[in-house]
């Protein structure tokens, strides 16, 4: 057996040890890549009774036993279980239909993910299942948007692109009074700078994409579950046949032992370039909750340790020709639509055309960054010489 810590541990240490038994492992810091679909059983009355550890290689094996047991460590003591799964999205569509199905109606953050939009509007409806979008700033007043048939809230925090803080604990509540459940993408934060489980969420969605993988080279995603949601969340990935690829759960596992030094790195970064960037008189305001400047700061300051290196912002008001002179110009921000890799990037968005319960109005042309691991001084170079850029074509 693997040596019990007598105190517990911390996070970081956690990121590094859990999943872990070298022992077993003969000795080996890391555990084995099982490539495994059939298992073999010892005797014909053990194969008839599944009286087996492992029973087929999708649903589960040594590595993803590894990496689901790190997750949830990360997760805290809230967490019952890990369900893992072959991308982010696949995560919150699979958390969705685990509580929610034909008859009902969900409440859904009007910041939310558009891909997660997507799911609601699309497949859900197909199904049968209502949806509702709730202001991000509603708090407690969401009570007002319950109806009967009401079975669960998603939020997202901070929002997608436009990142309002929602108050998250306030939400829950009154969600559980209302007999429903709470979703939440914790992408951006992660459970090393906000345990959602803690806050009164009972599935905990993550985009392992992003930050737990941290070198743009996977898909994957997870959902962490308390002790009442797990089992259903459990039949629900397993009727479904979905699982993940030994060789990315691999990836994620490596990604995951650094996720506390990378996370510090991009969340410092980002909070250079955007004060930097807060300067500037091209630019009307920075959308990042850590900024005191922020709408959302003492939410952020009271629920969360930390943040990332993903923010937003408002441009005064200029012409496309120039926001893409702009950011063409750039050389050290990729023009790509994911993050959480070590290279930072940007993209141009708007939200106006699809959120439906606010109104998304910032008066100008919105940006959206991922500050990687590259020097901040080099990047606020890059970002001085791309204004050059955008000044010239206006």
């Amino acid at each position: 057996m693997a040596k019990t810590p007598r105190e517990p541990l911390k996070p970081e240490t956690r990121l590094v040890t859990a999943g872990r038994d070298t022992e077993a492992q003969h000795g080996f810091v890391n555990p084995p890549v099982f490539h495994a679909s059939t298992v073999l059983y010892p005797t014909a009355a053990d194969q008839v009774a599944h009286r087996a550890r492992y029973q087929y290689g999708r649903r589960g094996t040594p590595t993803s036993e590894a990496l689901e047991n790190a997750l949830g460590a990360l997760e805290g003591d809230n967490c019952a279980g890990v369900a893992l799964l072959p991308s982010g999205l696949a995560a919150i569509a699979t958390a969705l239909m685990t509580v929610a199905g034909a008859g009902d109606h969900v409440l859904v953050t009007d910041s939310v993910y558009r891909p997660t939009r997507s799911f609601c509007d699309g497949v859900f409806r197909r199904m049968g299942v209502e949806t509702s979008y709730y202001d991000p700033l509603i708090g407690a007043d969401i009570a007002a948007l319950f109806k009967p048939n009401t079975r669960a809230v998603f939020v997202e925090a901070p929002g997608s692109q436009s990142f309002e803080m929602q108050d998250v604990p306030a939400i829950a509540q009154v969600a559980h009074a209302k007999g429903a459940v709470v979703l939440m993408d914790n992408t951006w934060a992660t459970p090393l700078y906000f345990r959602a489980l803690d806050k009164g969420v009972d599935l905990s969605i993550q985009a392992g994409t992003k930050y737990i993988g941290g070198h743009s080279d996977l898909m994957f995603g997870c959902v962490a579950a308390n002790a009442a949601l797990l089992p259903k969340l459990r039949d629900t990935v397993h009727a479904l046949g979905l699982c993940v690829g030994p060789d990315d759960m691999y990836l994620a596992l490596r990604g995951l032992r650094t996720l506390a030094v990378r996370l510090k790195r991009h969340f410092e970064s980002g909070l250079t370039v955007a004060r930097w960037l807060a300067r500037r008189p091209e630019v009307a305001r920075v959308l990042h909750p850590a900024l005191e400047s922020d709408p959302g700061h003492a939410i952020w300051k009271r629920d969360f340790t930390g943040a990332c290196g993903l923010f937003s912002v408002v441009l005064k008001p200029v012409s496309q020709r120039a926001v893409f002179a702009f950011m063409d110009a750039l050389t050290l921000f990729g023009l790509g639509y994911s993050w959480g890799g070590f290279e930072s990037l940007v993209i141009s968005f708007d939200c106006t055309d699809y959120r439906t319960a606010t109104r998304w109005a910032p008066g100008g042309p919105t940006l959206r960054f991922h500050i990687g691991l590259e020097d901040p001084d080099d990047l606020i170079a890059d970002l001085d010489k791309a204004f050059a850029a955008m000044r010239a074509a206006a």
